[in-house]
This record gives structure tokens, C-alpha cells and sequence, in this order.
């Protein structure tokens, strides 16, 4: 009997490592793009479609819900406070409807001036934004406290994990993967070799997260198989 279960042990073994395996030496990071469902009808350009980690210090981007201030300089009459409405438009007095949901606030102010344009003579205008979104990431899969965190100022990957609570026993570090929306219609995944790195002390490679990051950390090969074996066979110690 106990030559079974041991048979059974290094099957599952055999086989969890054979679909499983560590990065090749040298192979620390891997990208993917990941497709959301069907996208929608759009006029995009190449570019928005390209996936890419590469911005470090993003714009803040209005999400329906945001609301701001509109002042203009020589006109004060025309101020007003605004919201974002949950198709994404928002509703200028005496200048009709923008969609603003996804621009900057650089963006929005030349959107809002070329719509008076048609109303007042090269208006100055600037917005001061009120209510918005704050930064946040996710920490997932097998981290001491799963959730949705604040993003205070520049974290990594690594620094996101001990805020987290850090790795459990289960988790893989090898094979942690940061999930990022590039836009509406992609998200791109990025594998990083978080143990390699810790123990390398080489952390050139640990990526700067951004808004509405998601860490994922999946579990290691011996926590997938635990379940299949018996107590004193996960032990190493066969009953006498």
C-alpha cells in the first residue's frame, strides 16, 4: 500500500512539473498581451493598441463620477463646477456636451477652449479638479492579506507584495504576474522572477506599478498536489 501512495506522489510530481516549470536560466520576465472581450467599434490608432509598460509617471486620466472646477480668467461669469457623467460626457453651460472620460486635465482644458471658442474670444480657462478617483492597486493570489491598497507615491512590485502582508508558504514567487489595462480593449501581463531578484539583491528588474495594477501571485507546485497526498506521505514520514 504504501508503494502506491509513493507511486502516486512522484506521478503527480512528474507531471506538475512537466506543465509547470521555472523560467529558463537567463529568462527572468515574460510580456503577454491579453485581450478583453470583443472590442467595441472605435477609432483608435495603432499606437493605442500596442501594449507597453513603458510610462513611468502618468497623467491622471477623469473616469465618470470625477468632478472639477472650470474658472476662466477674464470671464468669471462663466464659471462652474462639473461632473462627469457616467456615459463619460460633461454638459458646458452655453457650449453643449464633451466627453471627457479618459483625458487629462491638459487635454480637457484645450477640449473646453476650443468649445467656447464658438462663444467667447480666446478664453482663459484652468480646472482645478475636486473629487476623483484615488490611485490604488490589487494584490491577489497568495499574499498574506489579499485587497485593494491606497498607491502612495512610488512603489515597485516587490514593495506592493510586503504591503500586502508578503508572500505565503503557497506562493510562487518565481511566477508573479502583474496585470496592467493599457486601454479599454487590452491588458497586458508581465511574469516577473520576484525570487531570483531577492536573491540576486538585483532589483533592476522590479517594475514601478501604476494606477489600477493587479499583482497576482499564484500558488507553487507543492500546494497544487498537497491536497492529493496523504498526510505522513507529504511529510516524508510513512507511518510504521
Amino acid at each position: 500500500m504504501k508503494r502506491v501512495w509513493w507511486s502516486v506522489v512522484v506521478a503527480l510530481l512528474w507531471t506538475c512539473g512537466a506543465t509547470g516549470q521555472e523560467p529558463v536560466a537567463g529568462q527572468t520576465t515574460g510580456t503577454a498581451g491579453v485581450q478583453s472581450p470583443p472590442p467595441k467599434a472605435s477609432s483608435m490608432t495603432s499606437d493605442k493598441n500596442t501594449p507597453t509598460f513603458s510610462e513611468r509617471y502618468p497623467r491622471y486620466k477623469l473616469r465618470p463620477g470625477d468632478s472639477f472646477d472650470l474658472m476662466f480668467e477674464f470671464t468669471p461669469e462663466f464659471n462652474q463646477s462639473l461632473t462627469v457623467l457616467p456615459d463619460g460626457f460633461v454638459v458646458l453651460r452655453e457650449a453643449g456636451e464633451i466627453y471627457a472620460t479618459g483625458l487629462t486635465v491638459a487635454e480637457l482644458t484645450e477640449k473646453i477652449r476650443t468649445a467656447y471658442n464658438s462663444v467667447l474670444s480666446n478664453p482663459r480657462i484652468s480646472i482645478l479638479l475636486k473629487d476623483f478617483e484615488k490611485p490604488y492597486f490589487i494584490a491577489d493570489g497568495q499574499v498574506a492579506r489579499p485587497g485593494k491598497y491606497d498607491l502612495q507615491g512610488d512603489t515597485t512590485v516587490i514593495q506592493a507584495v510586503a504591503i500586502a502582508g508578503g508572500f505565503q508558504n503557497s506562493a510562487k514567487h518565481s511566477q508573479v504576474v502583474l496585470y496592467r489595462r493599457v486601454n479599454d480593449d487590452w491588458i497586458e501581463a508581465k511574469l516577473l522572477n520576484v525570487k531570483k531578484m531577492e536573491n540576486s539583491r538585483n532589483l533592476a528588474e522590479d517594475l514601478h506599478l501604476r494606477p489600477g495594477d493587479m499583482i497576482y501571485v499564484p500558488k507553487n507546485t507543492v500546494s497544487k498536489i498537497q491536497q492529493f497526498i496523504p498526510s505522513y506521505g507529504f511529510n516524508m514520514i510513512p507511518p510504521i
